[in-house]
């Protein structure tokens, strides 16, 4: 079986790299042939490699989509052509899909949410979430408000801002964390949706001297994040074990190239068009107090580098 995996480059450069080496690593092991290319989150240019490798013979197709509906042109490509495809990480809108397999990101959200008020049920949140087009921010924002909703409404939690921000980029949180400071005085918490926004969130803190006094939260236990978790910096992160994502999408991958019945091995998310068959796995909340038995015995960071900072 030949399967082509496009993984995009960006701001999010480390997440990805994982990715790839766990997919590249399962594919070998399971002996699938895998053509991996990196592309840019240019909608024109992913298409354009994506019908190119169907043509080319690809049996299955692993699509991560720059948004929510931009690779609908590949899927009505690779229909066409025979080819299944499986939406990557996030879920592609508005077409007919084969298979969806993330983590379950409205529990991402909620992770990061509950985290927070169990520890400042009241005080003044700034939340800063990922740009509206990435179809993951909808369901981070799900379990957020869904747990800080009714302390919103009863005023027990006041929001300083509540923006979303480009590209994931760490300049915009820190620009939103900045004048959210300057607006409304020291915070008691910033949900940060990923660790790049928690960056620029606690760069913000850090000048105004408010480093491991605010509560901070992120996603994908990045190297720098759990460095600042370690440091204090950051309060949490959450965890998504990339070894078992990219695993199960090589695993799932084989089954639809062998006309395998995927019963029983899925649940249904809507994609405004059909229930997709869809695989969530469960993500795993972080702190200073799990750190080194979840991502460093994980073997997803190195204990020396983690620490490196605090030595």
């Amino acid at each position: 079986m030949r399967l082509k995996f496009l993984v995009p480059l960006g701001q999010v450069q480390e997440r990805w790299r994982h990715d790839r080496q766990e997919f590249l690593s399962k594919a070998k092991a399971l002996g699938v042939e895998v053509a991996l290319q990196a592309t840019s989150f240019v909608i024109h240019s992913q298409n354009q490699q994506s019908e190119k490798a169907l043509l080319e013979g690809v049996d299955v197709l692993a699509v991560i989509a720059p948004t929510s509906i931009s690779p609908v042109p590949i899927i009505e490509f690779a229909r066409k052509s025979g080819v299944p495809v499986i939406a990557y990480d996030r879920l592609i809108n508005d077409c007919g899909l084969d298979l969806y397999i993330s983590f379950d990101n409205a529990k991402v959200g909620e992770m990061q949410a509950r985290y927070l008020v169990q520890r400042k049920p009241k005080g003044k949140y700034l939340l800063i979430g990922g740009p509206k087009e990435d179809n993951n921010t909808p369901f981070f924002r799900q379990g957020q408000m869904g747990v800080l909703g009714p302390y919103v409404d009863a005023g027990e939690i006041k929001l300083a801002a509540d923006q979303a921000a480009k590209d994931w980029l760490p300049d915009e949180a820190y620009r939103i964390t900045k004048e959210a400071l300057e607006k409304s005085g020291p915070l008691d918490a910033v949900l940060a949706s990923n660790d790049g926004l928690a960056e620029g969130a606690v760069q913000a803190l850090q000048e105004a001297g408010l480093e491991g006094k605010c509560l901070v939260t992120g996603q994908d236990a990045e190297l720098s994040a759990c460095q600042r978790i370690v440091a204090g910096t950051q309060s949490m992160t959450v965890y998504k074990p990339i070894k078992f994502l990219a695993s199960t999408a090589v695993e799932m991958a084989l089954a639809l190239w062998q006309k395998q019945s995927l019963s029983g091995k899925t649940t249904a998310v809507s994609n405004r068009r059909m229930p997709v068959p869809s695989v969530l796995l469960p993500p795993v909340l972080v702190d200073k107090t799990n750190l080194e038995d979840k991502v460093i015995a994980d073997g997803f960071q190195k204990k020396n580098e983690v620490y490196r900072r605090a030595s």
